[in-house]
């Protein structure tokens, strides 16, 4: 499955690890780097260098938190924005391919199953 997912999304030059920082961003609306690493289970120091590539590629932005200027806030950029529909699409269909052999049922039990685990 990761060989899916990475095919898919090399066309916008995205890596599975920068799809999960990007679903966070447009979907759960998170800025914080570190509720990001905790959400997708990666160690601080691995995110701060994943940030760098993605803000590199021009996928995100880095700022100072406005409330605390110790914190740093991440968001979207125009181009992030733009890739939110294609690459969430992309990701679908690798989901589809991948599911494809599943009733519809087994499906859904093991997308349960995933999102406890995660």
């Amino acid at each position: 499955m990761l060989q899916l997912m990475k095919d898919a999304l090399l066309i916008y030059d995205i890596t599975p690890i920068q799809y999960g920082v990007l679903k966070c961003l447009w979907e759960l609306h998170m800025t914080n780097p570190n509720e990001i690493s905790e959400k997708l289970g990666i160690d601080k120091s691995t995110m701060s260098g994943i940030l760098e590539r993605m803000e590199n590629k021009d996928l995100l932005e880095r700022s100072i938190d406005a409330n605390d200027r110790r914190y740093i806030c991440i968001g979207l950029t125009k181009k992030s924005r733009l890739l939110e529909k294609p690459v969430t699409d992309a990701v679908q269909k690798v989901n589809d391919v991948v599911l494809a052999d599943f009733s519809a049922d087994d499906a859904n039990t093991l997308r349960i199953y995933l999102r406890k685990i995660m």
